[in-house]
């Protein structure tokens, strides 16, 4: 029997006229979070009025001065920092969320692997602590690559005996959030009135918009027009580090990382019908993991909507994505292999 999460419970109340009601709150913890993301997410997170606690750790970073700075904020969260491997354990006691946007920054001369590498074990000691001291929160992972982290995450939670495919989720929210913004810009309408699915993975190729399924319709495109928006939303990393001069995207992330913790808490808290795309375990053998909307509930990931009918040339990105995506999958599973509690 899977146990509900941890909740915290604050004795603050919501007063409707003369009804006064109980309103649940949460903690949640930022792994991370004195990096560029980590902080910018940290503010939003403290203007959350579902959060009661905010716990901000990062292992070698000044956590608790981020934490001072955003406690100035006049919203009723509390927050505290946390820095060292010591005080993990006390940042994540009782957190029903951890949302992870620590990275290993690539040094002159590292390799693609090399920092594959060292991200993969970051995640790992990371996932080890999380199933020793909150088991049951959910986990919502910004790092990359995040094809292959999040199934080390979860064959690490295996290992562990706390593996719950509910609770383990990567965070590809800002590929529609990108996605919804340029289609606005197209269609001369509000972005945030637009929704549409971006399936597959989280990086290059791997990436697949389902501008088909866009609402509204797509109608008037001309397919260069849809190449060119699928090429864009593809590369829209790409796009901020060009613009940037290096660098990856910070302030996006940490706003698409703050719209998908928000869902996860609306859900955790009730709320019912919320749908938000994410990269998690598919139940399937091929692939194991894939990102595709899914309904959010009061354990995670209620169920995996999918993607419904794809395109000619969907269902053509779909087939020059699987190769990129199965053998990230295969690297994080064979790393994690190798891993021993």
């Amino acid at each position: 029997m899977i146990s509900r999460l941890n909740l915290l419970t604050t004795n603050m109340c919501v007063f409707n006229g003369s009804t006064v009601v109980p309103q649940r709150n949460y903690k949640v913890t930022v792994v991370g979070a004195s990096g560029s993301v980590g902080q910018n997410l940290s503010m939003l997170l403290k203007m959350n009025k579902l959060v009661s606690h905010l716990a901000l750790y990062d292992v070698k970073h000044k956590a608790h001065d981020v934490a001072l700075d955003i406690s100035h904020i006049n919203t009723s969260a509390t927050v505290n920092g946390y820095k060292g491997r010591e005080q993990l354990p006390d940042a994540l006691d009782r957190a029903s969320v951890v949302v992870i946007p620590a990275s290993i920054p690539r040094k002159p001369g590292m390799t693609q692997y090399e920092l594959f590498r060292e991200n993969a074990n970051l995640i790992r000691d990371l996932t080890k602590s999380i199933a020793r001291h909150c088991p049951d929160a959910i986990i919502a992972i910004l790092t990359g690559p995040l094809n292959s982290l999040v199934p080390i995450t979860s064959e690490v939670l295996k290992k562990e005996g706390v593996y719950d495919p509910r609770r383990v989720m990567g965070v590809t929210t800002l590929d529609v959030v990108r996605a919804c913004t340029f289609i606005g810009e197209m269609n001369c309408i509000d972005p945030s009135m637009v929704s549409v699915p971006v399936i597959g993975g989280n990086s290059g190729l791997s990436v697949v918009p389902v501008l088909s399924q866009s609402n509204p319709p797509l109608d008037w495109c001309s397919m260069p027009d849809i190449q060119n928006l699928t090429f864009r939303i593809q590369e829209g990393d790409n796009e901020v580090v060009k613009a940037k001069g290096g660098g990856k995207p910070t302030l996006s992330m940490a706003f698409a990382a703050s719209k998908f913790t928000t869902s996860v808490l609306r859900a955790l808290d009730g709320e019912e019908n919320i749908v938000e795309c994410a990269y998690v375990q598919t139940g399937l053998d091929k692939p194991s993991y894939f990102a595709y909307p899914v309904l959010l509930g009061e354990c995670g990931v209620e169920r995996v909507i999918g993607a419904g009918p794809l395109n000619m040339f969907e269902a053509q990105l779909l087939r020059k994505a699987m190769p990129e995506l199965l053998s990230n999958i295969r690297s994080g599973v064979i790393f994690a292999t190798n891993y021993h509690s």
